[in-house]
């Protein structure tokens, strides 16, 4: 099994929106993708409460069958639409993809 796991730090206003209100939005994004990426066993997203200097804004685990899936579903069409908005009110993105 395939863990993919990533966490996002949020600019504090971007897209028209606040760091809170784009939060919510990019879990909304994400959560949708659940059930419609052959592969993915498992997606769940946390926002976070803490608001340390240390902490990330949202995180993202994930489980795939294999590598293979994770590769198909960097490339799905339904994960390359919620990529932009992502993209543009990130200030840092984090990345760990391991076997378990």
């Amino acid at each position: 099994m395939i863990k993919h796991i990533v966490f996002w730090k949020l600019k504090d206003s971007a897209e028209g929106r606040g760091k809170e209100e784009n939060a919510r939005k990019v879990k909304a994004l994400l959560e949708g993708l659940n059930g419609k990426i052959p592969g993915m066993i498992h997606l769940e997203v946390g926002i976070d409460f803490s608001a340390t200097e240390s902490s990330s804004d949202i995180a993202l685990y994930s489980e795939f069958e294999s590598r293979e899936a994770l590769d198909r579903y960097q490339a799905d069409l339904e994960h390359l639409k919620v990529k932009p908005f992502i993209k543009s009110v990130r200030s840092e993105r984090v990345i760990v993809d391991y076997e378990a």
